[in-house]
């Protein structure tokens, strides 16, 4: 069986023993009734992950020692998907969580025109991936960045490869072709834009290709914003 898997924010080449947080130790000591002698996986999302032995099971600071360590090579290519948030909070939730479990690198909340939901509960977010990467057993969390205005971001990306999906009827490649194109390139960094619900404006569309994103087609019908930014991470990340 599988060891149970925790996060914790760091963890120093130098560290023999970590006293863990309430959180985790409450989880460990009292939800899992794990004992002093017992091994957990504990990761600190940058690629860390350490197998630990409990030495003392207090359900306040639980104090584990670590027996080995293992550095996990971070993703070869870096998915950032930028995407508008939606009305509905549960619903970008639900993003994030399939995000963080498919392997997406970071993740861009994307002020646009017709964005209808400005203000995010970070903290709450950031939590979402965490339990996501521990469901999935990953070493690396993904970067959740502060809210950006769309004009800034697109100004100032400079991935190697940038697209914008969006539902106007112009000349979009299908994103299925293209990403099975760049499986076979050595890609360092590729960008797609999700826009709200109601999709991006005329204005918006025109300014990306202005900043060279190409526009690209996710599939024959019209999808929700976080099910498009589902549909788009799953081929960047899994073809």
């Amino acid at each position: 069986m599988a060891l149970p898997f925790f996060y914790t924010e760091f963890i120093s080449s130098a560290d023999s023993v970590i006293i863990l947080n309430e959180e985790n130790s409450k989880h460990i000591v009292q939800v899992l009734r794990m004992a002093e002698g017992r091994q957990i996986n504990i990761t600190d999302g940058l690629g860390t992950i350490c197998t630990a032995e409990i030495i003392e099971a207090h359900k306040k600071k639980c104090t584990i020692k670590i027996i080995d360590t293992q550095k996990k090579i971070a993703p070869a290519n870096n998915v950032c998907i930028a995407v508008s948030p939606v009305k509905n909070s549960s619903r970008f939730e639900w993003f994030l969580e399939k995000a963080a479990e498919i392997g997406v690198t970071e993740i861009v909340p994307l002020m646009c025109e017709r964005t209808v939901k400005q203000f995010l509960k970070f903290d709450r977010l950031r939590g979402i991936l965490i339990s996501a990467i521990l469901q999935s057993q990953q070493a690396w969390l993904p970067v959740l960045h502060e809210p950006v205005k769309y004009v800034n971001f697109v100004k100032e990306n400079k991935a190697d490869n940038k697209f914008i999906a969006h539902c106007e009827e112009q000349n979009q490649i299908s994103f299925k072709e293209k990403t099975g194109q760049l499986s076979n390139e050595l890609i360092n960094q590729t960008t797609i834009l999700i826009g709200p619900e109601g999709d991006f404006t005329k204005d918006e569309i025109d300014f990306a290709l202005q900043n060279n994103f190409t526009p690209v087609a996710l599939g024959n019908t019209r999808l929700r914003t976080e099910t498009a930014a589902v549909v788009a991470a799953t081929l960047l990340c899994v073809s």
